[in-house]
C-alpha cells in the first residue's frame, strides 16, 4: 500500500495521534469500502439515499433507504391510512433515528425505534453488506443482530435500508392540557394516569418557564404553571370516555382548568407548540445565547422524585432553565440557555447536566434515555452499566470493527480495555 493511500486514510477520518501501517487495513474490500467513502467525501457527493424501496400495506411495514426524514416519511404514509409513530425533533432521519435509539412523545404507547425495527441491511468495516432479519414480524432465528445495531451510533456498521414496523392512523383522537400549582403535582398524576391503564398515547409535562418561553414566541396566553398535555386515541366514545377518566385522576391531584379539543386544526396547534418548545426558548435569551439540552430517565415511580430534585437545583442557579418531560415513561429534559462566551456560564450548565445525571442514575435511571451517548456521555456508562459491560461492548467493537474506523472515539469510553 502506498504512501497515497494512507493519507487517503486519514483524511476520510480525520485520525489523530494514531499510525496506521500497512498490515492494518487488512482487505482489498476494506480499502476499496474506505476509498469510496473519502471520493463520496471529497466531491460532495455523501447525501444519504432517501429512496422508499417497497410498502406494503397488508403487512404494515416498509422497506426504505436511511436518509427518509420521519415527517416525510408520514407525509407519504398518510393517504394509505398509516404512520410512523415515533417523532423525535424535526429534521430526524429514519437512519439517525435508528443510530441513537431514539424515540419522542409517543413512545409511551408504541416503544421505541428498537421496538419498530424490523430488519436492517449494514455494511460492515470489512466491506460485507449484512442483513439483520426478515420481513416477518417476530423472529427467534439467532443472535437479535438488528437491536445490536440499533444504537450503536454507526461505531458498528452503516445502516443502508431498514424495515420499519407501521401503524394505523388513530380512527379519533382527543387532546387535552391542565395545570398545576407545583411540577410534583403535574408528575404525580402522569404516574397516576399511568398506573390506571388508560393507554395514552402522549402524556408531555412542561414546567412554568418553558410555557412562559412558549408564550413570548407564539403569542400565546397561556397560564404559565407547570403544564400537562396528553392525547388519547382510539374510536370517538373510547377517547371521549378516557378523557373523562383522566379528568378525575386530575381533580384529585390539584389540577385546573382540564379542557380538550378534537377539532384537527386546534389539536395540530396543541401539538405543535409542543414540538416547537426548544426553539421557543430562544425567544428569552439574548441573541448569543446556545442551549444545552439534557436527556435522563428514570422509572416511572420516581419521576416526580427526580424532577422536583431537579428543579430545585435548576431554580437556584443563575441560568434560565426549561423543563419538558415525556412523562409517560419517565424521560425528561432540562434547556439550559447560557452564552458560550462566558466560561462560567458554561460550566454552571455541565454542573447542572452532571446533577441530573447523578440524581437519575442514584434513583436506578440512566444518563440517556433517546439523546444517546456520543463522547458527552461516555464518563457516565460505567457507573450505569458496570465495567463488565463496557468491557463486553468493547470486544464485540474490536470484532466487527477491528480498525476502529467506524466512528471512533464515540460511545464507549476510551479507557476500557479487553
Amino acid at each position: 500500500m502506498s504512501l497515497m493511500k494512507v493519507s487517503i486514510i486519514y483524511d476520510i477520518f480525520s485520525v489523530q495521534n494514531q499510525r496506521f501501517e500497512l498490515f492494518e487495513v487488512e482487505s482489498t474490500r476494506t480499502f476499496c469500502f474506505l476509498c469510496y467513502l473519502h471520493m463520496l467525501h471529497k466531491y460532495h457527493m455523501f447525501k444519504c439515499p432517501q429512496k422508499i424501496k417497497s410498502l406494503n400495506v397488508e403487512d404494515l411495514d416498509i422497506v426504505l433507504e436511511p436518509g427518509i426524514g420521519w415527517i416525510e416519511l408520514n407525509e407519504y404514509l398518510k393517504p394509505y391510512g398509516l404512520f410512523f409513530p415515533l417523532d423525535p425533533g424535526p429534521g430526524a432521519t429514519i437512519g439517525g433515528m435508528c443510530a441513537t435509539r431514539c424515540s419522542g412523545s409517543l413512545a409511551v404507547r408504541y416503544g421505541t425505534m428498537r421496538d419498530n425495527v424490523i430488519n436492517l441491511q449494514v455494511v460492515l468495516a470489512n466491506g460485507e453488506v449484512i442483513k439483520t432479519g426478515s420481513r416477518a414480524r417476530k423472529s427467534a432465528a439467532g443472535y437479535d443482530l438488528t437491536r445490536l445495531l440499533i444504537g450503536s451510533e454507526g461505531t458498528l456498521g452503516i445502516i443502508t435500508e431498514v424495515t420499519l414496523r407501521l401503524q394505523r392512523l388513530p380512527q379519533h383522537s382527543v387532546v387535552a392540557m391542565c395545570n398545576f400549582q407545583t411540577i410534583k403535582d403535574a408528575a404525580d398524576v402522569a404516574i397516576a394516569t399511568m398506573l390506571s391503564g388508560i393507554q395514552v398515547s402522549r402524556v408531555e409535562l412542561l414546567d412554568e418557564v418553558q410555557v412562559k418561553a412558549i408564550n413570548i414566541a407564539n403569542g400565546k396566553n397561556l397560564p404559565e404553571v407547570p403544564t400537562l398535555m396528553f392525547e388519547f386515541i382510539g374510536t370517538e366514545a373510547y377517547a371521549r370516555e378516557q378523557t373523562l377518566i383522566v379528568q378525575k385522576i386530575v381533580s384529585e391531584h390539584n389540577g385546573s382548568d382540564f379542557v380538550y379539543v378534537e377539532n384537527a386544526d386546534d389539536k395540530e396547534a396543541l401539538w405543535k407548540i409542543r414540538k416547537e418548545a426548544l426553539w421557543a426558548c430562544y425567544a428569552m435569551a439574548p441573541n448569543n445565547y446556545e442551549a444545552m439540552t439534557t436527556d435522563v430517565c428514570v422509572p416511572l415511580s420516581r419521576l416526580a422524585e427526580c424532577i422536583s430534585k431537579s428543579k430545585q437545583e435548576l431554580d437556584a442557579s443563575s441560568l434560565l432553565c426549561m423543563v419538558i418531560a415525556h412523562a409517560g415513561d419517565g424521560n425528561f429534559h432540562t434547556i439550559i440557555m447560557f452564552d458560550p462566551e462566558q466560561e462560567e456560564q458554561r460550566q454552571e450548565a455541565e454542573r447542572l447536566n452532571h446533577f441530573m445525571v447523578h440524581t437519575a442514575l442514584s434513583l436506578e435511571g440512566t444518563c440517556t434515555g433517546e439523546h444517546g451517548v456520543g463522547t458527552g456521555k461516555m464518563k457516565y456508562l460505567e457507573k450505569e452499566l458496570g465495567s463488565g459491560a463496557l468491557r463486553t461492548m468493547k470486544r464485540i467493537k474490536s470484532v466487527l470493527d477491528p480498525n476502529d474506523i467506524m466512528n471512533p472515539g464515540k460511545l464507549i469510553p476510551p479507557h476500557v480495555c479487553i
